[in-house]
């Protein structure tokens, strides 16, 4: 009897920097696959340079999904990309190619293979009583009410996370349970398909930190301020937003309020630029069943692609016995 395995999809990760989209691109060339993109910024419509998204010349010739699907000041979540994510993966499959899902924003990948924590989603009034409470009293003594409820969670946020502590109390008013509770239930797990997992990650660590330095003195050549000027002059945006906390973004409203020199704005979005590839590294080397690739050879497209020839290989075989 023919053996039912789950159809494949590649699940390409790596820090910012990487490459990640070029090699997407290359496979797309010889592969029948379509990308999907695990990306928290490139969601945004208008927000194009410090996002490092891919050029209309290459959207044209290999289209991603889940680029440019929402407005600067609206919200975008892990379930919501899940869902998206399965949606498409499906499609795709129907389709007869193969779902290629390619970013940095790991907790999605997480999400979309490990399933999610059954959390209430966000509610606005509660919300807005917890910000009324931080305005009137600071984020410490937010945090202070946190540990009250929560001391587990609140042991591990910063007092000044307002996004994370101001989550985890809204989950404690929303439920009357805390956060910590409720991930201890299990996640309901719904992926079927057989992931092919790939991370390029950099041997040389400070060849990688040279290639960040040289992209953000680039998107500041190309703009990057320029981009929020107009993107505030058309959306009510505000510096607390999903989208004005991107890398880049925060450090270019802080130049553009005056609060940081230009020098300043350059050195500080490179540290974030950086530490931001450091939090990516640290979820991937967390991750098991991961083949890894130094994404600073020369001929890393070409290895991705006889690596990934020779697992679809594999399955075709497995699924003939």
């Amino acid at each position: 009897m023919a053996n039912t395995a789950p159809p494949p999809a590649i699940l390409l990760m790596g820090p910012t920097a990487s490459g990640k989209t070029a090699v997407a691109v290359q496979l797309t060339t010889t592969l029948p696959c379509e990308i999907i993109s695990v990306d928290s910024a490139l969601v945004y419509k208008g927000m194009d340079i410090g996002t490092a998204k891919p050029d209309a010349a290459t959207l044209a010739r290999a289209p991603h999904h889940l680029i440019n699907i929402i407005e600067p000041h609206e919200s975008y979540s892990a379930a919501r990309f899940r869902d998206d994510a399965l949606v498409l993966m499906r499609e795709i499959t129907e389709r007869g190619n193969i779902p290629l899902l390619v970013g940095g924003t790991m907790l999605y990948f997480k999400s979309l293979v490990e399933g999610l924590n059954d959390l209430p989603e966000a509610d606005s009034t509660v919300r807005l009583i917890i910000e009324t409470m931080a305005e009137e009293e600071g984020w410490p003594a937010v945090h202070e009410k946190l540990r009250k409820v929560d001391p587990q969670t609140a042991a591990r946020l910063d007092p000044n996370d307002s996004q994370r502590v101001q989550r985890a109390l809204e989950i404690y008013y929303i439920t009357g349970k805390s956060m910590t509770d409720l991930l201890k239930k299990p996640k309901y797990v719904y992926f079927p398909y057989t992931p092919i997992r790939i991370a390029l990650l950099p041997i040389d660590r400070s060849v990688l930190h040279d290639r960040i330095a040289l992209r953000f003195e680039k998107m500041l050549d190309d703009g990057l301020v320029d981009e929020l000027r107009a993107l505030r002059d058309e959306y009510a945006l505000e510096p607390d937003m999903p989208s004005m906390r991107c890398v880049g973004y925060r450090q270019a409203w802080d130049f553009l309020s005056d609060r940081i020199s230009r020098s300043e704005l350059l050195e500080q979005g490179i540290a974030a630029t950086r530490q931001l590839a450091k939090r990516q590294l640290t979820w991937l080397r967390s991750m098991e069943n991961m083949t890894e690739f130094d994404c600073l050879t020369n001929n890393v497209g070409d290895l991705v692609l006889e690596y990934i020839r020779q697992e679809l290989e594999a399955m075709v075989i497995d699924s003939e016995s």
